[in-house]
């Protein structure tokens, strides 16, 4: 059945109709583009920025004018970055804010390129002085024979926690060396795999023997302070250098005045600075910056190498430098000779009852009546 024509006549009117209104539409939103478009655009980049203040606004500004110039270029963040300013951090604790530390380009300078490089060189220059002195010189040993009369000089306990504190220093001395000059000496020569596993061994004894030492220094310190006071005599024991060079012997106490100085300024200074400092490294959840580790590192390391040197010549004079000496600390007892020659006043401060001696200590032979 065909549609009647006032039928198609109506459709007609409702499409013109349609299109009149889709007409207004476009053209009222044309209108509205083109008002928009007259009117002064805001800087987009300030509004896409999330800078809260002026500085931050500027530091937005500066990156997005290098990427316009050179693309993929982010010198502007990083520098920002690396200034140490404080950023913003979800992260709770000191620093966490701080990204980046520039300063600890300067540690890494100082310790890898100048303590580092001092330090082993000198103890590389000490080492070969000390041979070479012993090369010269010798033994020091006694100029009249032994009595074989002994006399007490060191007590068990003694010899206890000085062996103690020697043998964790040498421990914390070789374990501090590979930390430090490992990757340059035995790298080469052991490769990746042995080399690891010995840093790795070592840095966890080091670390674990640190505050063992602390408390052997003190119980040290307590144990021969009496013995240690300085008296008027050692300035002359100074003044000849103990006679290493003339090896003429200078009186002394108990302890000569090189002792001493190794006493006060090795045990009591050198001991407790390092001890300290390391402590500083070894523990860090105390909550300290990352600028106060890196000054302990390099004080630690500092320290530990001038502590080093002296205890070189310590040990060269406890074992081959002096006959007697390593004896003395081994087994507790020395020759009467070696009392005399070495330390007269400690000898005759024995004699004449002042100082307590061992019970299986034997007298001094009482000299024959001449005849009349």
């Amino acid at each position: 059945m065909m549609p009647s024509r006032n039928a198609r006549s109506g459709w007609s009117v409702s499409r013109a109709a349609l299109v009149a209104v889709e007409v207004v539409l476009l053209t009222l939103l044309c209108s509205s583009f083109g008002a928009r478009a007259d009117e002064p655009r805001p800087n987009m980049q300030a509004q896409q920025s999330p800078a809260t203040s002026a500085v931050d606004a500027g530091y937005a500004n500066e990156q997005h004018q290098r990427q316009t110039t050179q693309p993929l270029n982010n010198q502007p963040v990083w520098s920002e970055v690396r200034s140490g300013a404080p950023q913003t951090t979800s992260v709770v604790g000191r620093e966490t804010n701080v990204l980046i530390q520039p300063e600890g380009q300067t540690w890494r300078t100082m310790r890898n390129s100048m303590v580092s490089v001092y330090a082993g060189w000198a103890l590389v220059i000490v080492f070969l002085a000390i041979a070479a002195f012993y090369a010269w010189k010798g033994t020091m040993r006694l100029h009249e024979p032994p009595t074989g009369r002994k006399i007490r000089r060191f007590t068990n306990w003694q010899m206890a926690i000085h062996w103690t504190t020697a043998w964790t220093f040498v421990t914390l001395a070789v374990t501090g060396l590979i930390m430090t000059f490992g990757k340059n000496i035995l790298l080469p020569l052991i490769g990746y795999t042995l080399f690891s596993w010995l840093t790795i061994f070592g840095k966890n004894l080091h670390n674990f023997l640190g505050p063992l030492f602390l408390v052997c220094i003190i119980l040290l310190f307590f144990t021969f302070v009496r013995d240690n006071v300085w008296r008027k005599y050692d300035w002359n024991w100074m003044r000849h250098f103990g006679g290493l060079i003339s090896k003429h012997d200078v009186p002394s106490g108990k302890f000569n005045a090189g002792e001493k100085l190794w006493f006060w300024g090795g045990l009591l200074v050198a001991g407790l600075i390092v001890s300290v400092s390391g402590l500083i490294l070894d523990f860090p959840n105390f909550n300290q910056t990352r600028g106060t580790m890196q000054i302990a590192n390099l004080v630690h390391l500092t320290i530990a190498a001038l502590f080093m040197l002296a205890a070189l010549g310590h040990i060269y004079m406890g074992t081959l430098g002096m006959a007697g000496a390593y004896r003395a600390m081994s087994d507790g007892y020395v020759d009467e000779t070696w009392a005399k020659e070495h330390h007269l006043y400690w000898y005759n401060d024995i004699k004449a009852g002042k100082i307590p001696t061992a019970p299986d200590d034997q007298p001094p032979p009482v000299p024959a009546a001449r005849p009349a």
